[in-house]
């Protein structure tokens, strides 16, 4: 897979950012805040005043930087899409076998559904709190989805899969459906049925 190529930018509206040396620090609080908040009780049910109490920033500065809670959002997406990039491209790095690669997702995918707490795909939650499909938030996690699919393609492909894209599809599908079965079923069970797909997958 080549860590290197462009990747699909997750869209951002334009933020305000102050002038003074006291953005970096303000914004970053506002931004760590709404990564909690958001991945933990959901995106609606959050409102900027308490964004702005929990971040300890003034009103004024929440709006100077972000202008609208829908470009947060926006921010908060970018944030979380940014770090899978980062995480996918050190695994490729560090595991230079295609199938190792794809093995080392799992454990990696696994450890994520069986941690305390997991509330599922942050992606899947926010596309269920924006139901049309026209919003800018929709279009950042389609983008997201397309680099995922197009990043599994690679891997499979590294892999000498023999049929790649069917191989990302299949995966991914079961991705989403162990996400939902962790977060309101039984996690062990949702990745023990990860696990064998993804050997099935190999096996081929």
């Amino acid at each position: 897979m080549t860590v290197d190529s462009p990747q699909p930018a997750v869209q951002r509206l334009p933020g305000r950012p102050r002038a003074d040396q006291t953005t970096p620090g303000a914004r970053a609080r506002v931004l760590t805040t709404a990564d909690r908040l958001f991945s933990d009780e959901g995106i609606r049910v959050v409102g900027v005043d308490r964004l702005i109490a929990e971040s300890s920033v003034t009103k004024a500065t929440f709006y100077k930087h972000f202008g609208a809670k829908d470009t947060l959002v926006l921010e908060y997406l970018a944030g979380r899409h940014d770090r899978d990039v980062e995480a996918l491209a050190a695994l490729v790095e560090e595991h230079p076998d295609g199938v190792e690669r794809i093995r080392s997702l799992l454990e990696s995918v696994v450890a994520q559904l069986q941690a305390p707490g997991y509330r599922g795909s942050p992606w899947a939650n926010a596309a269920s709190e924006f139901s049309d499909p026209t919003h800018a938030v929709r279009a950042s996690i389609a983008e997201h989805r397309e680099w995922q699919t197009d990043a599994l393609v690679d891997l499979f492909k590294d892999a000498a899969h023999p049929m790649p894209g069917d191989a990302a599809d299949d995966l991914l599908l079961a991705w989403d459906g162990a996400q939902i079965g962790a977060y309101a079923g039984d996690a062990i069970a949702a990745a023990a049925s990860l696990r064998r797909t993804v050997e099935r997958l190999l096996s081929a």
